[in-house]
């Protein structure tokens, strides 16, 4: 073949047949999703003329299955990797492996964000089998360890088994198309493997991941919707750690402040809506959820205050009452290191009755959560700023920005701080029953009402602000004017750059 066949061949991918049998069930092909995520659908190519090592699979392997570009993404330089299914279920072979470590190389070394856009049936076999397949560098264990030099995001857009799973981990920021599946294995390896029938949705479904895991921030219908989505949160980021997170034209949030009087009710025992609250301190349509149904009990996202960058970590009252659970832990700890890595400043708006106990969390080790939970946010070198809506009681306190572990603590002037909420004090500290005593347990209520009031710990100065909800947006965003940390151009010290993944 000439240069022109050659070239024809590799664009050609899987063939017609497969291309079409795609495009009937609604789902882009390797190149079109690269397409769609650099701008005007323009990418510069590298491997495209890579084939498999192994001769007889050479004319059957158009570009080894991985298609590997460089281009502007939202008017920034990126890379990425995209997986084609059609060529060998898009498998996991050395030389694609080595197209992949290029990638990665450009992208660090160039300080652009990388993006994987999955969908793979796993290792190669042949090519992975025996000795000297195990030994080959696709098994090299450096390639999956990073220290967040570049944001990564990847997409689970169909089957994504190993390689395409283990990146999916290390990614900052995980979207998942419904009807993809992410495992170790495939059912049909993992059914082998365990002696029982298993369905990909069982075994690594976008409801299961969505709700369980934790792996995955956000999910989408579409292809489309997917790729959409990673070039919003990269609009949130830098281009890489060098740099500060970039800065947009402001906008007036899509909830007015002077309406947190009316959103957030004075009665501790009734719910609302923290999403709301949000909106009335955030840019309008800024804020970019994540792992909205894993623990949706604490609320996190990236958003803008003034144009500027920031991260949020908000109790949900709707959800157990706001309380801190392992899931909870879990989740801030991911998403502070996200933030800390990329020097995201994090804005914490606090309305929590303490931790959720009981035995299954400590099954699971809720204690050592917590204190990870606590470390993190401790060793968090951006400025973090911290609201307390109505309550914040117990050691969650600490969890939540209190307790020096933020720059700026703020209360509102209703709000309370305490060991635990006072009418509980009063029956389990105190010993007064409510219905034997109910003067005298009023009066002990009272008393411990008044002692965490706002004023105290802010008397101590162990709080710099008491204010008023329709204050919390101005204070919020003067406090960020504050904390620049302009000494070191607007970055922090990068500490939790190393922590494990997910």
């Amino acid at each position: 073949m000439d240069h022109e066949q050659r070239k024809a061949h590799a664009l050609a991918m899987g063939g017609e047949k497969k291309l079409a049998q795609r495009k009937a069930a609604g789902i882009l092909n390797a190149r079109e999703r690269m397409a769609l995520l650099f701008d005007n659908g323009q990418f510069h190519e590298a491997g495209l003329f890579a084939t498999s090592e192994r001769p007889e699979h050479r004319e059957k392997t158009p570009a080894d299955a991985k298609v590997v570009g460089f281009g502007q993404i939202g008017g920034r330089n990126g890379a990425a990797v995209s997986n084609d299914l059609t060529v060998m279920g898009a498998s996991s072979s050395t030389v694609n492996g080595r197209k992949i470590a290029y990638a990665k190389d450009i992208a660090t070394r160039n300080g652009m964000p990388l993006v994987f856009l999955g969908e793979s049936s796993g290792g190669r076999i042949p090519d992975n089998m025996g000795a000297r397949g195990m030994g080959a560098s696709a098994w090299d264990a450096h390639q999956y360890v990073r220290t967040r030099e570049t944001p990564w995001a990847s997409a689970v857009l169909g089957p994504c088994f190993g390689s395409s799973a283990w990146y999916t981990c290390l990614a900052d920021f995980a979207v998942m198309r419904k009807g993809g599946t992410l495992a170790v294995a495939s059912p049909k390896v993992t059914s082998k493997a365990i002696g029982q029938d298993i369905s990909e949705e069982e075994l690594g479904g976008w409801q299961m991941h969505q709700q369980y895991s934790g792996l995955i921030d956000q999910v989408v219908d579409t292809d489309e919707e997917a790729i959409e989505a990673i070039r919003t949160f990269l609009s949130y980021m830098p281009s890489n750690a060098n740099e500060a997170p970039p800065t947009v034209g402001a906008r007036a949030p899509a909830t007015a402040p002077a309406k947190l009087n009316e959103l957030v009710p004075v009665d501790r025992a009734r719910v609302y809506n923290m999403a709301r609250v949000i909106e009335a301190v955030v840019d309008g349509g800024s804020f970019f959820e994540m792992k909205r149904k894993f623990a949706p009990n604490l609320l996190t996202g990236l958003a803008r205050i003034d144009g500027r960058s920031v991260g949020i970590i908000a109790n949900n009252p709707m959800q157990k009452g706001g309380a801190v659970d392992y899931d909870a832990c879990d989740k801030a700890i991911s998403f502070i290191v996200l933030c800390d890595s990329f020097h995201i400043p994090i804005v914490m708006l606090v309305d929590q009755p303490g931790f959720l106990v009981g035995l299954q969390g400590e099954r699971r080790g809720m204690p050592g959560k917590i204190m990870s939970n606590i470390q993190a946010l401790q060793m968090a070198s951006v400025p973090k700023i911290s609201v307390v809506l109505r309550k914040t009681y117990g050691a969650a306190f600490v969890n939540m920005g209190g307790g020096r572990n933020s720059d700026e603590f703020a209360l509102w002037d209703r709000a309370e701080v305490s060991f635990m909420d006072p009418g509980i004090a009063v029956g389990i500290a105190l010993g007064v029953d409510h219905e034997k005593e109910p003067e005298r347990y009023e009066a002990l209520k009272a008393q411990l009402n008044a002692d965490s009031s706002p004023y105290e710990i802010a008397g101590m100065f162990s709080a710099q602000a008491v204010i008023q909800p329709h204050e919390t947006r101005d204070y919020i965003a003067s406090s960020l004017a504050i904390h620049t940390r302009a000494i070191s151009g607007g970055k922090g010290k990068r500490l939790l750059s190393v922590w494990p993944y997910r």
